[in-house]
């Protein structure tokens, strides 16, 4: 890969990708007032625009239902389910930004500067070389692969299918006419260095990554004239291709799997076809290798920070040896996976696409709605390896099952499944969920708990709760973070004296805490919400950030340093005077006669807090600076 996109570069981006143009192009966007636009949010169905971006600052954020927020890259991953390098490639490419790439400090070597742009162009035109060449005459054999598989020239036009001429260097020529150096042809996978091309008299599948751009292909043998033996052969190992890092059919899913929260794993370029045109719009395939933990990271970022327990990845399966050893593999990767795993076998052993060809699209479907859960398919696999009709044999297979039932991250599933498995062994329940909780405990090296809490190593720490942006009681909390993000210039070096406790609210608190680091880090003031939002611990808390950075704040004209001073003194004030009411309850409960020491420490600090008051209650009214 080519490692990490220069910071300087990012920051250009960010300033000329202007961000009403960029989300302009999906949204509706009207002048809502002070600088800033309203629309429709696009991540989620709203009759009442409450969607705001503010061009000024850079910075989106929806007060709706969704409250996403962010700046202009957020936007593009956001709504194209890009990766963070993906979208600031994407918005480069479109303000005309040569990107620069530094080490990944993994010790691999350096792109030049402009060779990614090169490499994908080469790409693009040929793939658009070998479309073109599917209808010509020597690509008959192509052809008719298709049409027995049920594939008419539509269905290749959308999926992009072609055909690598017999030539054999019949793509070089063209590229070479096309101003391509041979070095960049070769870099890109498309020619041997010995001047032949890559590949030859093969129909092809463009491999695309999520933005829709061809890094890769991938070709099927038709003949036996055919020098290379492998039925499928993919683009060698590039700049662009990584095929632990790529799944075919991706840019066609992408956006099915972000609004269904569901992807289906299939094994073959014409069984995720099979699957798109039979309605299963969310396959994908790896690409001549085994479905692994890059690729689980690929489906985790397409799905999105949602609910562990909403999403669904689907896996099919054949039934037989091979699918269960299959099932298995991916059962080890199973912690890798955000959403749930499941199975979907077909027991007559037919794939997706000669599923579809034999019975048509609607068994296709039928095929993924039929899915199993993962665990339960390997849980068969497991009880079928021991004689259930002795003691020993099924005494055996509860303890080679518990820690499965265990592994459940849905921690409202593993009684049920406790009980399932005892039905299946035909043991006391209380039996098996007793071996259960010993084995998990175990596992996962924690102390005591009750039976029915079945320890979960995958569980997820809950989400912070975001504050409402209404609530009274927060206000100057919430005016005095807008500030300390939009305008953190008018405040002193210590933040005129504010610390993390005057937040009552601890997403608040969160956006101090990434204030005081941004500040820390000495953050330049054209890249200041960008480095708060960057400080953050936790996504909810950078939606914050957004929101707080494109929040009108209600002073008259541009803020000054007196609002600045004003608000963080209200909020000072209130901490104090929560401290006064504090000592003043424990006064009140205690006897001064049986606690005298303890009685006039609480009424010092009462009389010492009295002065802080004053002076505070004094900023805040403007006497004082």
């Amino acid at each position: 890969m080519p490692g990490r996109i220069n910071e300087e570069d990012i920051a250009s981006v960010r300033e000329r990708a202007r961000i009403d143009e960029v989300i302009g192009g999906y949204v509706s966007l009207r002048p809502a007032g002070g600088g800033s636009l309203k629309g429709l949010c696009p991540f989620h169905d709203e009759k009442t625009p409450s969607f705001q971006v503010t061009p000024s600052r850079g910075f989106y954020y929806c007060f709706g239902a969704c409250s996403e927020g962010g700046d202009v890259i957020d936007f593009l991953m956001k709504i194209e389910n890009l990766s963070f390098t993906e979208a600031v490639e994407r918005l480069a490419d479109r303000v005309g930004i040569q990107l620069r790439y530094t080490d990944d400090g993994q010790g691999g070597p350096r792109a030049e500067p402009g060779k990614r742009t090169r490499l994908l162009e080469a790409m693009r035109t040929a793939a658009e070389f070998f479309t073109e060449h599917l209808m010509a005459p020597d690509a008959v054999e192509g052809r008719r692969f298709l049409s027995q598989r049920g594939f008419d020239r539509a269905a290749a036009e959308q999926f992009g299918v072609g055909y690598a001429p017999n030539d054999g260097r019949a793509l070089l020529r063209h590229l070479r006419g096309r101003g391509f150096s041979d070095a960049d042809i070769v870099a890109a996978g498309l020619a041997r260095e010995s001047g032949w091309d890559f590949f030859q008299g093969r129909l092809l599948w463009p491999i695309r990554d999520s933005g829709k751009q061809t890094v890769g292909f991938g070709a099927r043998r038709l003949s036996d004239a055919d020098r290379i033996p492998a039925k499928y052969i993919n683009t060698p190992e590039t700049l662009l291709y990584k095929k632990s890092h790529v799944l075919y059919g991706l840019e066609l899913a992408r956006t099915a799997i972000g609004k269904k929260n569901q992807a289906v794993i299939v094994e073959g370029y014409t069984d995720v076809m099979a699957a798109h045109l039979s309605g299963v719009d969310t396959a994908v395939a790896s690409c001549g290798t085994a479905f692994g933990d890059e690729h689980a990271r690929l489906l985790r970022r397409m799905m999105g920070n949602l609910d562990a327990f909403r999403g669904e990845v689907i896996f099919t399966f054949d039934g037989d040896a091979a699918g269960q050893a299959a099932a298995l593999k991916v059962f080890a990767l199973d912690a890798s996976f955000v959403a749930q795993t499941y199975v979907a076998v077909e027991p007559t052993g037919l794939d997706p696409c000669d599923l579809r060809l034999e019975h048509g699209e609607a068994a296709v479907r039928e095929l993924v709605a039929r899915r199993v859960p993962l665990y339960r398919f390997v849980m068969g696999n497991i009880l079928d390896s021991y004689d259930l009709d002795r003691a020993d044999g099924r005494l055996a297979a509860l303890r080679a099952a518990a820690p499965l039932v265990a592994s459940v991250r849905d921690n409202a599933l593993v009684g049920e499944y406790v009980r399932e498995l005892s039905g299946q062994l035909g043991m006391d329940v209380e039996e098996v969920r007793r071996e259960v909780y010993r084995l998990a405990s175990r596992a996962s090296r924690r102390g005591p708990a009750e039976p029915e809490d079945v320890p979960q190593p995958q569980q997820r720490a809950p989400r912070p709760v975001l504050p409402d942006p209404h609530d009274r009681l927060l206000t100057i909390e919430r005016e005095t973070a807008k500030l300390l993000v939009q305008a953190p210039h008018l405040f002193g070096p210590d933040r005129d004296g504010l610390s993390t406790a005057d937040f009552t609210h601890p997403a608040y608190a969160a956006v101090f805490t990434a204030v005081e680091k941004a500040a820390a880090a000495e953050a330049a003031d054209s890249e200041w919400v960008h480095a708060v939002s960057a400080a953050c611990e936790s996504d909810p808390i950078r939606s914050l950030v957004a929101a707080l950075a494109v929040e009108r704040i209600p002073v008259s004209g541009e803020p000054a340093v007196r609002d600045a001073i004003a608000y963080s003194s209200k909020l000072q004030l209130l901490t104090v005077m929560r401290k006064i009411a504090e000592l003043k309850s424990k006064l009140q409960r205690t006897n001064p006669v049986e606690h005298p020491t303890a009685h006039r420490r609480m009424f010092s600090e009462l009389l010492a807090l009295e002065p802080r008051r004053q002076e505070l209650q004094a900023r805040t009214l403007g006497t004082i600076d």
